[in-house]
């Protein structure tokens, strides 16, 4: 319905961009396409044998990425054959027919033990049930690399290759050492390249480097540790999905639901001077929600607007900050630990504090309902769209995100508007999997405003006032486009209420 738009503005010049001049984009050799550090091609022309000139052959970002789909979709095609397999060879029925036909039994079970550890076959392979990930965790320890993670590693290669295409910075000299060393396993040397790294261009910089392919690499890392409890975050990430695991310890989702149990709280709160001061020329513009958002700062506090609209009718804006970065955890729903639980989960502390909220508040069942958030507070605006009870109670009819994660979320009502707005220089946004490599779409329906912003480094380019300034600059376009899908919310502000969310 509304199709997808991708933006992008002036990088900075001079030194501080990278610290080295960033080899070209798009030519490699043609046998470099899997090696994310392979050299690229020196020049625009090469000479034949003939000694005529042709054109130097350049790599084809989507190219990359249709491989790199064939690839992912090979792997995990081996890893459900090995499961397949595995669980076949050990079955009970495999047991009683062994019992008939000995010699069958045999026979067959040599053939499938070759198939799941020659190289020729699949290497390894063997997974799922008891038995298999017993062996699947002991080739884990030994280093064994079956097929299936053979591919995948290709698979991530590229689209590291791919991403390298739009953000010339990953194809530096020393930004290629870090994945160079991640593809092929290396963790002393990524570790010694990283710091290589952050010690050229400082820490911000570094990350924001490697920003737009984080989620390859952290899937890369734990698909080749010795660690064999934590593939399933590479796994999922590969097949685009949303991972439920850490990607270091393999920790569950369900474990951040102990670290987060707090029931939710919501008391109105009045507002200081500095937040008075925005909220009285607060109206329906994105940059103006940006601002407010920014205002009501990362320690608790959220807004309900109540707005008397041209067309008569009376619709609530809620506005909703995202995460407090000074303490793992803290009495607000705005914390470390709310953030990852809000991107693995939807029943979180934050969404529970602002249903009761919504009750406190009064607003009418049936109310026309847009939520605007920030990071995290984007997290919990996909969250409470999620949510059945919070859909049929209210009509939420638009998401709003800046900055958050949410591509693997869908709202429970079909017609609620998404609408995400992402600097491709933040890496927040690229928590979900789906970064600037990656080949999985979003719905029709959903608006993605996508934009590369190099003016500020990480953590600054995730800040909600590098999101009003681009918006209020280079790419107004974007803010009137924005204002026009929200236009029905236009009318007199008639309500501006602060609460304060707690944990308990």
């Amino acid at each position: 319905m509304v199709e997808k738009t991708d933006g992008q503005l002036p990088a900075r010049e001079g030194p501080d961009t990278v610290g080295e001049e960033p080899g070209p984009a798009h030519a490699v050799s043609p046998d470099s396409a899997v090696s994310p550090g392979s050299a690229a091609a020196p020049a625009s022309e090469r000479t034949e044998p003939s000694g005529r000139t042709a054109p130097a052959e350049r790599t084809d970002a989507e190219l990359l990425i249709a491989a790199s789909v064939l690839l992912a979709d090979a792997a995990l095609t081996a890893r459900q054959s090995g499961a397949e397999l595995t669980g076949a060879l050990f079955s009970w029925r495999f047991g009683l027919e062994a019992m008939r036909r000995p010699g069958w039994a045999l026979g067959t079970a040599v053939a499938c033990a070759q198939a799941l550890t020659r190289p020729s076959g699949l290497g390894f392979g063997a997974n799922g049930g008891l038995v298999g990930e017993l062996a699947r965790m002991a080739g884990n320890m030994a280093y064994l690399r079956p097929a299936k993670v053979a591919m995948a590693v290709d698979a991530f290669a590229l689209r590291i290759k791919a991403a390298a295409a739009e953000h010339p910075h990953l194809d530096a000299p020393s930004a290629r050492r870090v994945t160079d060393a991640v593809v092929a396993g290396r963790r002393l040397e990524a570790l010694r390249a990283m710091g290589a790294l952050v010690e050229l261009l400082g820490v911000t910089r570094a990350l924001t480097t490697i920003s737009p392919v984080i989620m390859e690499l952290l899937a890369l890392l734990g698909m080749l540790d010795e660690n064999p409890v934590n593939d399933d975050f590479s796994w999922v990430t590969l097949a685009g999905g949303v991972p439920t695991t850490d990607p270091f310890l393999g920790l569950p989702s369900s474990v951040l639901r102990f670290l987060n149990p707090g029931p939710g709280r919501a008391e109105r709160a009045e507002p200081d001077p500095i937040l008075s001061k925005v909220l009285a020329t607060s109206h329906n513009d994105i940059v103006s929600y940006v601002n407010d958002i920014g205002a009501l700062g990362n320690h608790g506090l959220v807004l309900l607007r109540r707005v008397a609209c041209a067309d008569g009718a009376v619709r609530h804006v809620l506005l909703l900050p995202g995460t407090s970065f000074g303490l793992l955890s803290n009495s607000t729903p705005q914390d470390v630990v709310g953030a990852f639980d809000g991107l693995l989960r939807t029943d979180t502390t934050y969404t529970r504090a602002a249903k009761k909220l919504l009750l406190r508040a009064a607003v009418p069942p049936g109310s026309e309902l847009m939520i605007v958030g920030h990071s995290l507070g984007g997290l919990t605006a996909m969250n409470l769209a999620t949510d059945v009870e919070v859909s049929s109670t209210y009509r939420v009819t638009h998401v709003i995100t800046l900055g958050s994660p949410i591509d693997g979320k869908r709202p429970a009502d079909h017609t609620t508007q998404v609408i995400s707005l992402v600097n491709k220089h933040d890496v927040i946004a690229m928590l979900d999997g789906r970064g600037p490599a990656s080949p999985h779409d979003l719905p029709e329906s959903w608006v993605e405003l996508a934009w590369l912003d190099e003016s500020y480094d990480y953590p600054l380019s995730h800040a909600p006032q590098a999101y009003s300034d681009t918006l209020r600059g280079e790419l107004t376009h974007y803010r009137e486009q924005v204002n026009k899908l929200i236009s029905a919310y236009d009318g007199e502000v008639v309500g501006n209420q602060p609460y304060m969310l707690r944990d308990k």
